[in-house]
């Protein structure tokens, strides 16, 4: 049976306008607006940090990644939150360049762990001096008590939306 026209209408009024949110609702919004915002002041800063040492942000952090320790690309990935074919890319293209190896694995015989190369340390080295400066002066600017602050009520932030009774799917 087809929908008459005023059901129709009716439903495309009700997705017209959507409720109001309560100002807590408005204010949660507000911080995720200036969340993704960080987020892309960060990608565009992390891009212009790695670039002077022939790097990418996404491959700056893989680096990072398996400084401490040798890993393979599944566990680069799940440490990274990403797709492990992703990470795989960047791995090859970090060992294409010379700024990783990949090198058997003692316990797995087909997954070989990723280890940087002196030249990827090298590498990874000047961009953490880069960011050490940049985040020292950020820090002085903005004052380390009021940075600890915002950091509190993030890592509130986070613990709430983690929890599956704030999901999305939980209304």
């Amino acid at each position: 049976m087809k929908p008459t026209v005023a059901g129709r209408q009716h439903a495309v009024k009700a997705l017209a306008e959507p409720p109001p949110r309560t100002p807590a609702g408005d204010a949660f919004t507000t911080l995720i607006s200036q969340v993704i915002q960080l987020i892309r002041q960060f990608t565009v800063a992390g891009e212009a940090l790695a670039k002077p040492a022939g790097q990418t942000l996404a491959r700056w952090l893989v680096l990072e990644t398996v400084d401490p320790a040798p890993a393979t690309v599944a566990q680069i990935a799940r440490t990274m939150h990403l797709a492990r074919q992703s990470v795989q890319r960047l791995a090859d293209v970090l060992v294409r360049d010379g700024y990783a190896v990949y090198e058997d694995n003692p316990a797995h015989r087909r997954a070989k762990l990723l280890r940087p190369t002196p030249q990827g340390r090298s590498a990874l080295r000047a961009i953490q001096a880069a960011q050490v400066a940049w985040a020292d002066r950020l820090g002085a600017e903005l004052g380390e008590a009021e940075l600890q602050q915002a950091s509190a009520v993030l890592d509130r932030v986070l613990q709430t939306v983690r929890d599956p009774a704030f999901s999305p799917e939980s209304r």
